[in-house]
């Protein structure tokens, strides 16, 4: 595929892992290494298109501010692929625990797999509860689809509420609507709340204010979006591919660097359309 091509692709993919949007990224972003006018205006499109993809934000800082970008590119691609949060994270659910979820969280889905002892209720969010549940059961995991009526009850019933973060930044993190209701229905009700920050997720300050940016001029009504902001106020633990700290010093794991580019926006010479 030309990479032209490849990169409208990814541009234009939804409901793709993150992993994968990195890898397809990765490859596409690789043709520019001669072409830096090219490589910013490819790196900038694919944000416009995944604003909120923490990954994506972390993988074009890297290409953009690296001496060498194509070589960056497929180390960032390994380290992602060598995540070990999920692993981290199933050593430490409590056996024989009720979990809660909130829709397919990637990272986490693949903790619960790792476990067989595990109730799991998923609280339905985008229509991706039910799917997660399958697939859990068809690993012989129990798991239940909640619908959102149920989120006070689920949340009552668990002993840990997992929440997965698409993207963290110093005080905040975006993960899939229903988050929010959930963290704070277990704070309120003194349920512990887990939010899982895997490999690339986590964005320095000045990275972290341009992507919350753009969730909040979202100009879609706020109940109507897929992913939301969720205050780390909220949250007890932050799980990452070396276990958990506290929210605190949560952004000490980040390996994000700033790339002036993707903050300042706007267009750049060479920009083609998709």
């Amino acid at each position: 595929m030309h990479p032209i091509e490849r990169l409208r692709y990814v541009a234009r993919a939804s409901g793709a892992d993150q992993a994968l949007l990195v890898r397809e990224t990765a490859a596409a972003l690789a043709a520019f290494h001669d072409d830096p006018a090219g490589l910013v205006a490819a790196c900038r499109r694919v944000i416009e298109r995944h604003p909120t993809s923490g990954p994506l934000w972390w993988l074009c800082a890297r290409v953009l501010t690296a001496p060498d970008g194509h070589a960056e590119a497929w180390a960032a691609v390994d380290e992602l692929e060598a995540d070990r949060t999920a692993v981290e994270l199933a050593h430490a659910l409590p056996d024989g625990a009720t979990v809660c979820v909130v829709g397919w969280p990637e990272v986490t889905a693949e903790a619960l797999l790792r476990r067989g002892d595990l109730s799991v209720l998923a609280l339905d969010a985008a229509g991706e509860a039910a799917g997660l549940v399958r697939r859990l059961q068809r690993a012989d995991v129990d798991a239940e689809d909640v619908p959102a009526t149920g989120l006070a009850g689920a949340v009552a019933e668990s002993a840990v509420v997992v929440v997965e973060a698409v993207a963290l930044g110093p005080d905040a993190f975006v993960a899939v609507s229903g988050s929010l209701a959930a963290a704070a229905v277990a704070r309120h009700l003194g349920v512990p709340v887990w939010a899982v920050a895997g490999v690339g997720r986590r964005l320095p300050g000045s990275m972290w204010q341009a992507l919350a940016g753009r969730v909040e001029a979202d100009r879609t009504e706020p109940w109507l979006r897929d992913e939301e902001l969720v205050p780390l106020s909220l949250v007890d633990e932050v799980w990452g591919p070396s276990g958990a700290t506290p929210p605190s010093e949560a952004m000490a794991g980040t390996d994000c660097p700033v790339a002036p580019e993707l903050i300042a926006g706007g267009s750049a010479p060479g920009t083609f359309r998709m």
